[in-house]
């Protein structure tokens, strides 16, 4: 597990980042202590969880999620956790000026997601312009979005025969990733130098459609066997994951260049940048 702080106009902010579902989670009590400038920020936490709780019916407490963070006194002890979505919740109900330009990002936020609701074409036209900005090619663009509906497509055949949980789509995927790339979506993450970043965002063109190669497969296999359930979907994951494989060690052996690659999109200063074509 990685623990470190981040800093919030000189508040120390405690976070933890979740390897097993690839998510940062952060202390309550240290965001409502930057945003109020509470003296008594649990007190300030706990006072709001029942004001909220008797206005909105909302239990704060179920987006949370307790873990262990070193307390003042030095040690290890359970507090409220939230991942970005849980707190920018729990950041709406928070009565102070510093929250203001919290609020009306999500206001903004919310506004774009209507209209996209009502025109999809939006969401596709934002994505491929803050691509475009990342200088990605137009070839690898086209890819990534084409990659992007074949994982939908899947994902949405999961959710229809029994996987339901986050867990469960983050164990599948790394099953159908580490039997066609031999290597997990983890370790596919370190080669390439990357933390809590969108693996697919920094994949070549080859990474790309092998991936989509092995979920269009997978999905396929799984459509044909009516595959429900974990296990059922395991098996499918395996087999796609296997068909994408025998394809990349064939182009391997024809090329003599692997397709897994350890170049990513990253700042310079960080790695070496990939080179879209």
């Amino acid at each position: 597990m990685k623990n470190n702080l981040a800093i919030f106009e000189g508040y120390k902010i405690r976070r933890h980042y979740d390897e097993k579902t690839e998510t940062w989670f952060f202390s309550v009590v240290d965001i409502v202590a930057a945003l109020t400038d509470s003296v008594n920020p649990r007190d300030y936490w706990f006072k709001m969880k029942i004001r909220v709780k008797s206005e909105d019916e909302i239990e704060l407490s179920t987006i949370c999620r307790q873990l262990k963070m070193k307390a003042p006194d030095g040690k290890m002890r359970l507090t409220d956790c939230g991942n970005v979505e849980g707190l920018l919740r729990i950041i709406q109900s928070i009565p102070s000026p510093k929250a203001e330009p919290f609020k009306r990002w999500l206001a903004k936020v919310g506004y774009e997601r209507m209209q996209e609701m009502a025109d999809p074409e939006r969401s596709l036209d934002r994505a491929r312009e803050n691509w475009q900005k990342h200088g990605r090619s137009q070839k690898w663009i086209q890819q990534r979005m084409m990659g992007q509906e074949t994982r939908n497509k899947l994902t949405d055949y999961w959710k229809d025969h029994d996987i339901t949980k986050d867990e469960e789509f983050a164990i599948l995927t790394n099953i159908i990733h580490q039997e066609w790339a031999d290597v997990s979506v983890k370790e596919h993450k370190l080669l390439k130098g990357l933390k809590s970043q969108n693996l697919r965002d920094h994949m070549s063109e080859a990474e790309l459609i092998f991936t989509a190669l092995a979920e269009l497969s997978t999905r396929q296999i799984a459509e044909s066997t009516e595959a429900t359930g974990l296990p059922e979907n395991e098996i499918a994951g395996k087999k796609g994951g296997g068909i994408a494989k025998k394809a990349r060690l064939e182009l391997e052996e024809k090329t003599g260049k692997r397709v897994i690659s350890g170049e990513n999109y990253l700042p310079p200063k960080s790695t070496k940048k990939l080179r879209g074509k």
